[in-house]
């Protein structure tokens, strides 16, 4: 039997809009790998909790949370209910369950190339809605992260003002505006523009139509974007 939560939620993605077929699917909720329905209905609790891991994980001692053994998975088979949703890089160096310290099922990781959220249509949209209307996570991290080679190839070849085989074209154009947002910033190029893609691609979070920006427009959903330092392991929360 669905809780009064999950009916509730189901109610919210209809009036919102979500497709009639969309509106069928639903996942057991048979329990969460670490946190409750209230840690996960509270964003900033769970944020909280992703840089105390991260903070771990920087010092060298990571906790328990980070299960991996076959039992941990088969407790959770048969649904999810992840606290968090990270829309990282596919860098091969980042890894969120590892920079935060989180272990099976705390994590719904969306990763594209330059952590772009612009131009991902209904694959990268679909996937964050998913997670938040069906699977009730309340928070979004947007995560970049220093020396990102998605970021350096908009910048050198938006510089030089060639042209680029295939989609790769298409992502360098995802990642134009935040090139022009940091144009007049001081310090590194690079560096800047990332920062200025994560917060572009929170922006455009916040107001994807038609579930997205009705949860963070009534403030039950949280978008906020970090930067991962490949060096260091720590995540710097931008404001």
């Amino acid at each position: 039997m669905r809780s009064n939560r999950s009916a509730s939620r189901r109610d919210f993605v209809i009036s919102a809009g979500l497709v009639a077929g969309a509106a069928g699917v639903g996942l057991a909720r048979t329990g969460r790998a670490s946190g409750a329905d209230g840690e996960a209905a509270d964003p900033d609790a769970v944020l909280a909790r992703l840089l105390e891991g991260n903070r771990r994980f920087v010092a060298g001692t990571p906790s328990l949370l980070t299960r991996r053994r076959p039992q941990d998975f088969a407790a959770l088979a048969e649904g999810q209910a992840p606290t968090a949703i990270v829309v990282a890089c596919a860098d091969s160096r980042v890894a969120p369950e590892l920079i935060f310290d989180q272990g099976v099922g705390d994590l719904f990781v969306v990763r594209v190339a330059g952590n772009v959220v612009t131009g991902g249509g209904p694959i990268v949209q679909g996937s964050l809605e998913f997670a938040v209307a069906e699977l009730g996570a309340r928070l979004i991290l947007v995560l970049g992260h220093t020396a990102c080679g998605a970021v350096k190839a908009a910048v050198a070849h938006i510089d030089a003002k060639d042209k680029l085989p295939g989609a790769i074209e298409g992502l360098v154009d995802a990642i134009r505006p935040a090139v022009r947002d940091a144009e007049e910033g001081r310090g590194d190029k690079v560096e800047n523009v990332i920062k200025a893609n994560v917060r572009r691609c929170s922006e455009t979070i916040r107001r994807l139509d038609p579930i997205l920006a009705k949860f963070a427009g009534t403030g039950e959903l949280k978008v906020v974007g970090g930067v991962y330092d490949l060096a260091s392991g720590r995540v710097d929360m931008l404001d």
